[in-house]
């Protein structure tokens, strides 16, 4: 059974995973760890219940705000206008989504969104939250955001949110 638990460095083997993005690769080797242990992000693995320790895929969530002017006008008019017309509204981050590239093509980035957005959802009912938002690294990533259902902000194309309770 495939499920998202919280990044283990004593049980999730780091060095084995390649997503092809060095970047997003050293991440999760060298980074993830310190940014929970300092309380700036927390990064989630997929893996199956069968080989805990192989990690299929990834992704980081941490506290976010959008000045609620870089909505869309639809989004704006359902949120309160006090006490000014422009004001920070809380968000979630998701950043460094991240499979392995030997399981492309296996739907795993669809589940690690929703896995993110359920994770979110959870969160919510103890830390309020508006929206789940994303940082597109080029305009493929932004397709697949769009495809289910992110917005992107009216001055960012690459910054996308989801809210929820649409």
């Amino acid at each position: 059974m495939l499920e998202d638990v919280p990044l283990n460095p004593d049980i999730h083997d780091r060095a084995g995973f390649d997503c092809g993005v060095a970047e997003l690769n050293e991440y999760l080797r060298r980074f993830a760890g310190q940014h929970r242990r300092m309380g700036i992000s927390s990064t989630y693995v997929l893996v199956d219940s069968d080989q805990p320790s192989l990690v299929l895929g990834c992704y980081s969530l941490s506290a976010a705000e959008v000045d609620i002017a870089r909505l869309s006008e639809s989004d704006r008019k359902k949120l309160p206008r006090f006490p000014v017309p422009r004001f920070p509204i809380p968000c979630y981050r998701m950043g460094r989504l991240a499979c392995r590239t030997d399981r492309r093509g296996a739907g795993l980035g669809r589940l690690l969104v929703g896995c993110a957005v359920d994770r979110c959802l959870q969160t919510r009912k103890l830390i309020p939250a508006y929206a789940l938002l994303v940082d597109a690294k080029d305009a493929g990533a932004k397709a697949f955001y769009e495809h289910y259902g992110f917005t992107p902000l009216v001055d960012r194309a690459t910054t996308l949110y989801l809210p929820f309770g649409r």
